[in-house]
């Protein structure tokens, strides 16, 4: 599902940020100069560097986030309740499911910069941190939920 969400992102940009090609009825006339004193509003971009600060840290905390999901899934699993998300053969192998994590992280920062690249800086910071969100609040759950206890018959 992930890896169609990464697809299907980049094809969706592109669409949106493609123009046509400008023709001479479509270039645009010189903009005349204002007068002397007066000071007219231009339009600023927020660009900024991929790897600035801000994003390290946001992809720092996606990290954290997912191996903090990490370790509450295995506690989960020896507390013998089961995974919904995954099944548990896949959790159980402790390789596979750190690799899964860090595969996560890793669409995370790419979708990322798929937003950075074509403009959209708000929803590039938005995906981190929403990221962030909802795999801290699956770890907490995870910690929260009572330990199955199975059944014995006497």
């Amino acid at each position: 599902m992930i890896l169609l969400l990464a697809l299907a992102i980049p094809v969706a940009t592109s669409k949106v940020c493609a123009q046509a090609p400008a023709t001479e009825a479509q270039v645009p006339s010189p903009v005349a100069v204002a007068a002397a004193g007066k000071t007219q509003p231009t339009e600023q971009t927020h660009k900024h560097r991929f790897w600035d600060k801000k994003n390290d840290c946001l992809f720092a905390g996606v990290g954290a986030a997912r191996t903090f999901d990490y370790f509450s899934t295995l506690n989960l699993r020896r507390r013998g309740d089961n995974e919904i998300l995954l099944t548990n053969a896949v959790v159980d192998n402790h390789a596979g499911f750190a690799a899964i994590e860090a595969a996560g992280t890793g669409v995370s920062i790419g979708t990322s910069y798929l937003f950075h690249h074509y403009g959209h800086h708000k929803l590039e910071r938005w995906t981190s941190m929403v990221h962030f969100g909802l795999a801290t609040t699956g770890a907490v759950r995870n910690y929260c939920l009572k330990t199955a206890h199975p059944r014995t018959t006497p």
